[in-house]
């Protein structure tokens, strides 16, 4: 049963990973939710990260799972950026990807089914 995730990014222009090659590149509310969604969705995101590790075949394939029927809305506000993620990808799974995507310039605001 897919969740739903209200995400925050309280400062968009601030809210890339520690590598380029793997961060959002996102200006717009619009563009954040298709590069999440594309994240969650494919396996493209978690390939290219696993490729940067020490020892590729060593990290745990279910760090790699996709959910093909995600679906991410982006809402842009004054200052912030709300994204409405809903996916039946495991919460931990769902945090990596946005440290990769984000750094930590996230807020995991609510969580419900």
């Amino acid at each position: 049963m897919p969740i739903r995730y209200l995400i925050r990014l309280p400062d968009p222009a601030q809210a890339r990973g520690s590598d380029p090659a793997l961060s959002f590149t996102a200006q717009g509310a619009e563009t954040f939710a298709e590069q999440l969604q594309e994240a969650l969705r494919t396996q493209g995101l978690f390939e290219r990260w696993r490729a940067t590790q020490p020892e590729p075949d060593e990290v745990d394939p279910a760090l790699g799972v996709t959910d093909p029927a995600a679906t991410v809305v982006g809402t842009q506000h004054d200052l912030y950026i709300d994204l409405v993620v809903r996916t039946s990808i495991p919460g931990d799974v769902l945090r990596h990807r946005l440290r990769l995507l984000a750094g930590n310039r996230w807020e995991m605001r609510d969580v419900s089914t």
